[in-house]
């Protein structure tokens, strides 16, 4: 018994744990020793790094159950600013100074049960001091649980509230334990964090793959003693890491490692004194940020005496400015712009006074100003502008810069709204436009981070929207929703709804241009509601009613606000029925263009697309230029977890020939985050109204009347509404749309007005000249802040941890240009007096670029600064100073510039990393030196980092790694330089070009010093010093050089110019060289005896013996033979003598050719030869050999990459042979002598002088000019095109020479070549071009030959062959490694179809092709072009493919017997009811400027007669007898001669028909034979037209458009709608349109009902019986059988019924009528 009690005793004694909680006991004081530092800095042994320590006294004392107080003894800063861990840190006295003050007295917290309550902080302690007492008291923040040791939980700190997991260890037996606390910083339910400048940069909370750039974590151990009544620690120990991966790099990251330590040294009796003062609540350990606009990365400013500053820093910057020290201008501007967010209005208002006034400080202080951002400097800004001191163009420049620049609160946003009504303002349409938008994109910024947004805010928009509707003001409404669509709050949806007719019968009525703008206006809403907005914007594009514009713009809203695969397929379902083909084309080039992306933010969308492309299957991969879609081009790169997109949407309109909406956007993708970083569009409407001739009065003609009557028979006929011309514009930057523009006719006639004086343009351009002739002298500067982002999260330490970035730029020019002109324009000026004028005009020229940015990585605060920088430059700046003379008449240009005579840098790219060390009271000590220093590194011999160091947990890098790095740099080529020391790595290499002659010479130079040697990751490499630059260097010659000369002659007097190249010194005698046979034949040809200096020897051919021969002597000019290439490209196989004789037939392939002779046809493949004996001509009218036939037939089955190509002069037995006879010699190479006869060359300047000659040339004090000169031949012969180019030094010691040579050779083959090096020997390129037949169809090939190219070229290529190959793959070629001729390389396109192509691409290693490619634009076919016949020039087949393409572009239509081709291309057959006048086409736009009819004649089935009105012309055309005949206005006219009118009518005969052309009423040509009627009309037509003939929109699903507007049920009904009634007894045609009824009961939803037509359909008229029907389709409306609804026109309009069914009935095409009395 006894045992078993002491068992009980002994385990009540074991279960009974320690109260673990930790406290303080009243009336004593805890004495801790605290220390506290962080470091910043990149891993690897000696780099540079900076820190802060912070190291104090701590008295902790309990004054009642949950008050304690905290006092902070002897404080000291230290500053650490050197290489860890060799360099110690640095007492900062000052700065410690600072700090004991707001430490002097004592603070008081809560503290219950290990939590930290409330702060409380004396007054006036600044917050900097509070955050610091926080990361003191946050080591103290301690929650127990007492039935666990191990748990996890959300627990409050300084860093906000995260997940936090715990790890107890009980030593009992010693009365100790200890506390493990580590946290997830990546894992917080509520974080602090601050972030500014990035509303514009939208997160993605839904993306499946999650990157983080910045990961932190803190460990926190607590060593704790039991005492009586609970636990207390005797030390606690914490250590934070951040790692940051600026490009999401693995390894490429920056360390920044705070650590705490508390010690307990004593206890003591004595507590400590309450403080007398009252304290301040400060809230709890929550850290808390600064109120107001925090420190930029600039150096520190201690704020003595703000104004004087300002004018200080003002007047250095102009200073730094004049004297182009454009980085010092830089680094004050960002100065002057902290200042300026410290200082008071008045403050700002004295300085303005003061330097106001002078122009350079005016607009510098401006500038700074827009770009402070604080609310005091848009106060400023809004009364300068209120007050009238600032120009409007001053204030178009600063309101945008101004509005997106300010801190979003609830002062500036008050500021902001009185921008809203300021007179001066509203006054100004383009200041009004800038202020509402800029409003809007406030609003959005401030709404960014809140979810709920204040109504009042978005209130002004809504209003200027309501009042703009109840006024029908344009204008207002787009301005409006365009201001809502910078919001972009879910509040505005329903003001956007009333302006989409989906939504609102009102809306009906807008332009569809604002229904566009509402749909866009939607964008940015679908960020905060996606699923409202795709709810809207599915229905938007579900609306058949809408405009097509109107339902592309609500596919890419839909898109972008990624829908979900089944609203994905409910979009692809509905394209397979989709009556506009403008919208399907659209709608299926974007789900083509998400599903090829690699987005990750895209792929379930991508992937979405992809289904719904295979549901879709190709049904719409065949849309022509004609409709619209999307060009996507872009790429993401997974190992920086960063990419970019550019998208095209191209949108037609069925009223435009061309794209009438274009946008283009570029989007940016970065970790989870997504920027649209610029976008512009450009919308256009009836732009081609503007081109055609305007002013003429088609109101005012008969046709114009005739036309309004006959809408009147029609049933349902309107006209089209009137468009007025106009082009509008908007950029978006960043997301937010900061200006637009709209201009029509009247905008640009009042521009013009206000310039002039008058709306004409010869007066503007007159004044534009004039001003000109004035002269343009002045500098402007424009300097703004293009960036400042900022990241912000606490350490423990209570110091901030920012990641911010800030940029500068400045663009700056100077410019002195006097421009005078003789003679002086005459006061009756005309644009062609320009053109007899000289000019003289002296220019100088200065335009600069620069940027600076500045990235940090460290603590900034307004007290100090410590952490890692990065400077980046970019630098661009050139002078232009130069005097020109243009002679107009005698078409002559001379242009002077000075030589290089100093160092200038065109263009610089400079970066540096920084470890700095910066405090407010010692501003003058900055501590700034490279992360990676100069010389050798500081190095740590045999020391190794302890583990409490910073970055110990950092990999560790091999030596062998290291080694091997250093061990590649010394095996580099001589031309680059690598220096190594101990663990860096230096490159530089000067890449120079020198131009001699011209006295000058540019480089490109290269430096980098970097830490990739550590680790290979972009982040090390751009650690240390890089530069890249471009200098033009002047370049020592004997004599100075004293200015550069380049003059251009034009014309008949180009020979004159030409430069004699020999010099006056003895020559040697020597055989005369081909080139001076050139010369002397030049000097004929110029009579100008000092042209050329050429021995006076006879002329003959020799044969030339060199030892050692590198390449034989050619031609200069070589006559091309028609087939230039195959006879050189043989040669370069046999002088190679590396191709075996085996693969000559392979060979023979590879050139998609075959052997030619007379009358013979060679087989490559077989190599056998057959006779042409017999042809036959084939469906194109081309006559083909019986070996042709076989020829196709072996290869039927081949891959398209082993068709050879035919050229079409060698499928020609009856061609034109003119050019086989010239011989033609070809380069060869050897390694013994060879003899080349020399042929006669064919030079132009035997029969030719120079159409252009060109000399750039340096002329230098009292020696001969060096440069160069260019001439240019050219024979326009129509037997023959050449052109001849001749480059040459004009320094005889410089036998460098260009020699190019291009001709026609026939109708079907063009080439040409280009020779170059000493006398044009070293390097020859030739080229074909010649067309023919690949695979029977025609085809084009383009074939390039070389025999030597320069060592560039060849690197050129071997890095071209590197990604070819993949570019081609994702390009969806197919690809065939295969050996080829080493030295050509040629091209096919077949034409397989009007609208598809075959592809092959053949190069010495690689062949390359693709099949059936789409083509944007119809080309010709080979029935279009006939090779049988020889065109009368032999560009004649060149200038026709052109001619074609632009003919296919031109709609026609035909009718045929009983075949009619409508306008769109659709094809249905249909007899005419004789006698009856159908409208073919007419003008359906208000203008009414022509109409068409056509009917059947009723002798004949297949002939018809036609009516045509015009102007105040009525034109019959008929047959009669036989004969075709002519009627014009009533009379009859012949026809063998030509009509023409003075309104642009003209009547021609044309092959067995007449042709009518009236170009300037939109008829380009009719043409009537009696049997085939073909009519074209112009581009500007497009959708303008109605008839038969259609609208000539492109949708081709709604041809079938009856007057009224509906889509007929079939094609018979479709035509029927236009015939013409006419009066019965005095008309040919006995035909009405009568609406009819189912005569047959009719169960309509299951009650009996009686069905009117709801289109009329054709009926004999009355007295008359039908001869012959046809069944047509017709839709019927139902009404109950006891309904009164008669077939009376006069009680209801039946065509505004519904359709309720569609039935069959029998329409009348022929009557037969008794004789009727008729009234006279």
């Amino acid at each position: 018994m006894r045992g078993l009690i002491l068992a009980l005793v002994l385990a009540l004694v074991g279960a009974q744990k320690h109260n673990l909680v930790p406290g303080f006991r009243t009336s004593k004081t805890y004495l801790y020793d605290y220390e506290g530092l962080i470091l910043h800095g990149l891993p690897g042994k000696g780099l540079a790094a900076a820190g802060l320590k912070l190291i104090c006294r701590l008295e902790i004392s309990r004054v009642s159950r949950s008050d304690h107080l905290l006092q902070i003894r002897s404080p000291k800063l230290e500053e650490y600013h050197g290489f860890w861990p060799r360099d110690p840190f640095t007492l900062s006295p000052k700065l410690t100074g600072t700090i004991a003050a707001c430490f002097s007295q004592a603070f008081k917290f809560e503290y219950t049960e290990g939590r930290v309550g409330s702060i409380y902080s004396p007054e006036n302690c600044p917050i900097f001091c509070t955050n610091l007492v926080r990361g003191i008291l946050n080591m103290m923040q301690i929650t127990i649980r007492k039935s666990q040791n191990v748990y996890e939980l959300q627990e409050s700190g300084i860093e906000g509230t995260c997940q936090t997991r715990y790890v107890i260890q009980d030593d009992s037996k010693n009365n100790r334990a200890t506390i493990s606390k580590s946290k997830d910083l990546t894992d917080c339910q509520d974080s602090v964090v601050q972030s500014t400048g990035m509303a514009y940069i939208r997160p993605c909370p839904t993306c499946p793959m999650k990157v983080r750039n910045m990961k932190g974590t803190v460990l926190f151990t607590y060593k704790m003693k039991y005492y009586d009544s609970g636990a207390l620690m005797t030390s606690a120990m914490s250590e934070q890491m951040y790692q940051i991966s600026p490009f999401n790099e693995p390894d490429g990251i920056a360390a920044v490692e705070a650590r705490q330590e508390l010690v307990l040294v004593d206890i003591k009796s004595i507590p400590i004194k309450a403080p007398n003062a009252q304290l301040q609540n400060q809230g709890s350990l929550r850290y808390h940020f600064p109120e107001g606009l925090l420190q930029m990365p600039i150096p520190l400013i201690r704020v003595k005496n703000a104004d004087v500053q300002l004018i200080e820093t003002l007047q250095q910057l102009v200073q730094n400015n004049e004297e182009g020290s454009t980085t010092e201008a830089s680094v004050k501007f960002l100065q002057m712009v902290q200042l300026l967010r410290v200082v008071t209005v008045d403050q700002i208002e004295s300085v303005w006074v003061q330097l106001a006034s002078e122009p350079p400080y005016r607009h510098w202080f401006m500038s700074a100003v827009c770009a402070a951002g604080a609310t005091d400097t848009f106060q400023f800004l809004k009364q300068k502008i209120h007050d009238k001191n600032l120009n409007i163009w001053e204030a178009a420049v600063a309101l945008p810069l101004a509005f997106h620049s300010v801190m979003p609160n609830k002062k500036t946003l008050e500021v902001a709204s009185t921008f809203l009504t300021c007179p001066q303002i509203l006054k100004a349409p383009m200041l009004r436009v800038l202020v509402y938008l800029g409003y809007g994109s406030l609003v959005n910024k401030y709404c960014a981070q809140p979810s709920f947004c204040p109504n009042e805010l978005l209130q002004p928009l809504h209003d200027l929207a309501a009042e703009a509707s109840s006024r029908s003001h344009v204008e207002d409404m787009v301005l409006a929703l365009k201001a809502i669509g910078n919001a972009g709050e879910p509040a505005s949806i329903k003001q956007i709804q009333k302006f989409l007719p989906t939504f609102s019968l009102a809306a009906a009525e807008l332009p569809s241009r604002i229904h566009a703008d509402a749909v866009l206006a939607l964008r940015k809403i679908a960020r905060k509601d996606p699923a409202k907005v795709r709810e809207i914007t599915l229905q938007i594009f579900m609306d058949n009613t809408l405009a097509p514009n109107v339902r592309m713009m609500a596919c890419i809203v839909l898109f972008e606000a990624k829908p979900s695969l089944p609203v994905v397929a409910a979009m692809a379902n509905s394209l397979l029925t989709e009556t506009s083909l403008q919208v399907a084309s659209f709608t299926y080039s974007h789900m083509k263009a998400l599903a090829v992306g690699g987005i990750p933010q895209l792929y379930n969308l991508s992937a979405a697309c992809n289904i719904a492309i295979k549901l879709l299957g190709s049904r719409l991969d065949e849309s022509s230029y004609r409709y619209s879609k999307i060009i996507h081009a872009g790429g993401y790169s997974y190992v920086y977890k960063a990419g970019a997109i550019w998208r095209v949407y191209l949108m037609n309109s069925p009223n435009t020939m061309f794209p009438s909406d274009i946008i283009t956007k570029v989007r940016g993708y970065y970790a989870n985050t997504a920027t649209d970083i610029v976008e512009v569009a450009l919308r256009s409407q009836s732009l081609t109204d503007i081109i055609r001739k305007q002013n003429i009065p088609f109101a005012q003609y008969d046709t114009y009347k005739t036309l309004k009557e006959l809408g009147k028979t029609l049933q349902g006929w309107k006209e089209l509404p009137p468009e007025d011309p106009l082009l509008s514009a908007y950029i978006k930057v960043l997301g937010q749309e900061i200006a637009f523009i709209d201009i029509d006719n009247s905008i640009i006639q009042q521009a013009m007005k206000s310039l002039t004086g008058s709306s004409s343009w010869q007066p503007a351009v007159k004044r534009a000249v004039e001003e000109v002739q004035r002269g343009v002298s002045g500098r402007w500067t424009l300097p703004a802040v293009v960036a400042e982002l900022r990241h912000a999260v606490p350490t423990v330490l209570g110091l901030p941890l920012e990641l911010s970035m800030c940029g500068a730029a400045l663009a700056q020019a100077a410019a002195a240009v006097d421009i005078q002109m003789s003679p002086p324009l005459s006061n009756n000026f005309r644009p062609s007096q320009l053109l007899e004028t000289n000019m003289d005009i002296h220019a100088d020229i200065k335009p600069k670029v620069y940027f600076h940015m500045i990235a940090m990585m460290g603590t900034n605060t307004q007290y100090l600064q410590s952490g890692l920088e990065l400077h980046a430059e970019f630098s661009a700046n050139t002078t232009m100073k130069f005097d020109a003379r243009i002679n107009m008449k005698e078409k002559n240009v001379k242009i002077e510039t000075l030589p290089c005579h100093q160092e200038v840098e065109l263009a610089a790219v400079r970066s540096e990393a920084y470890a700095i060390s910066r405090n407010m009271e010692e501003v003058d000590s900055e501590k700034k030196s490279p992360i990676l220093p100069k010389g050798e590194m500081p190095t740590v011999a045999n020391q190794h980092f302890q583990s409490s160091e910073i970055f110990s947990r950092a990999r560790s890098w091999e030596q062998r790694n290291i080694h091997s790095v250093i061990s590649k740099g010394h095996l580099q080529g001589s031309e680059e330089e690598h220096h190594h020391g101990e663990g860096q790595r230096s490159y530089a290499h000067v890449f120079c070009r020198k131009l001699a002659s011209l006295g000058c010479s540019a480089c490109l130079s290269l430096k980098s010093r970097n830490s990739a040697f550590l680790r290979n990751t972009f982040l090390n490499k751009l650690v240390g010093e890089l530069e890249a630059k471009i200098v033009l260097k002047p370049v020592h010659t004997d004599a100075d050089t004293e200015k550069i000369q380049l003059e251009i002659q034009a014309g008949a007097k180009a020979a004159s110019k030409i430069i004699d190249a020999t010099s006056s010194g003895p020559k040697e005698e020597k055989e005369p060289s081909l080139y001076e046979n050139i010369k002397a034949k030049l000097k004929k040809i110029l009579g100008i005896e000092n042209v050329f200096k050429v021995a006076n020897k006879t002329r003959h051919h020799k044969k030339w013996i060199h030892s050692k021969v590198k390449a034989a002597v050619t031609d200069l000019w070589e006559e091309p033979s028609a087939t230039p290439l195959s006879s050189s490209s043989s040669t370069d196989s046999s002088a190679e003598g590396k191709e075996p004789r085996n693969k000559h037939e392979k060979d023979e392939m590879w050139q998609f050719g075959k052997k030619h002779g007379s009358g013979s046809s060679s087989s490559t493949g077989s190599g056998s030869s057959k006779t042409c004996s017999s042809s036959r001509e084939d469906s194109s009218g081309d006559k083909l050999c019986n070996v042709d036939s076989e020829y196709f037939n072996q290869q039927a089955d081949l891959p398209i990459y082993q068709f050879w190509f035919k050229p079409a002069d060698e499928q020609d037995p009856q061609r034109n042979v003119r050019n086989s006879s010239i011989s033609s010699s070809s380069s060869s190479s050897s390694n013994e002598g060879i003899s080349i006869p020399v042929s006669q060359p064919m030079f132009l300047g035997d029969s030719k002088s120079p159409v252009l000659a060109a000399v750039l040339r340096a002329i230098k004090r009292n020696e001969q000019s060096t440069g160069y000169q260019l001439v240019l031949y050219t024979d326009r012969q129509a037997s023959r095109l050449r052109v001849q180019v001749f480059v040459s030094s004009i320094t005889e010691s410089n036998r460098w020479k260009l020699c190019g040579d291009a001709s026609v050779v026939n109708s079907h083959k063009a080439s040409g070549t280009l020779k170059w090096g000493k006398d044009c020997q070293d390097y020859k390129v030739a080229t074909q071009i010649a067309t023919g037949q690949f695979a029977a169809h025609p085809a084009i090939q383009v074939k390039v030959e070389w025999s030597k190219v320069p060592s560039s070229v060849r690197k050129t290529a071997r890095w071209f062959y590197t990604y070819f190959p993949g570019a081609a793959y994702m390009l969806g070629y197919s690809q065939k490694r295969q050996r080829g001729p080493s030295h050509q390389a040629a091209m096919v396109m077949a034409l397989t179809s009007p609208r598809t192509c075959d592809v092959v691409l053949k190069l010495p290693e690689l062949t390359v092709y693709k099949r059936a490619i789409r083509l944007p634009l119809p080309l010709p076919s080979s029935s279009d072009i006939p090779t049988t016949t020889l065109p009368s020039s032999v560009w004649n087949t060149f200038s026709q493919a052109a001619f074609s393409i632009i003919e296919n572009l031109k709609a026609r239509c035909s009718v045929s017997q009983n075949m009619i081709t409508t306008f769109n291309g659709v094809e249905f057959n249909y007899s005419m009811p004789a006698n009856c006048y159908h409208i073919l086409t007419q003008d359906c736009s208000p203008e009414l400027k022509f109409l068409v009819m056509i009917k059947r004649l009723e002798e004949s089935t297949d002939l018809t007669a036609i009516n045509v009105r015009l102007a105040s012309h009525e034109v019959d055309m008929y047959v009669s007898s036989g004969q075709i005949q002519l009627k014009i206005n009533g009379v009859q006219t012949p026809t063998d001669v030509p009509y023409k009118s003075k309104s642009g009518l003209l009547i021609s005969s044309e092959k067995e028909g007449l042709s009518l052309k009236a170009p300037e009423y939109g008829v380009e040509k009719l043409y009537y034979d009696g049997h085939k009627l073909e009519i074209q009309v112009a581009f500007w037509m497009v959708g303008k037209t109605c008839g038969i003939c259609g609208k000539y929109d492109a949708e081709k699903k709604r041809e079938y458009q009856m007057p009224s507007g509906y889509l007929a049920e079939d094609a018979v009904s479709f035509a029927q709608s236009w015939v013409i009634s006419e009066d019965t007894c005095t008309g040919a045609c006995k035909l009405q349109r009568k609406f009819v009824k189912i005569e047959k009961p009719v169960a309509f939803d299951k009650k009996a009902s009686k069905c009117f037509s709801i289109e009329p359909v054709l009926r004999c008229a009355e007295g008359c019986s039908a001869t012959r029907t046809v069944p047509v389709s017709v839709g019927f409306h139902c009404v109950p059988s006891d309904s009164t609804l008669e077939l009376e026109e006069r009680q209801v309009r039946l065509d505004q019924k519904s359709e309720d069914l569609v039935s069959r009935v029998d329409a009348h095409t022929a009557c037969a009528c008794a004789q009727q009395p008729c009234s006279a």
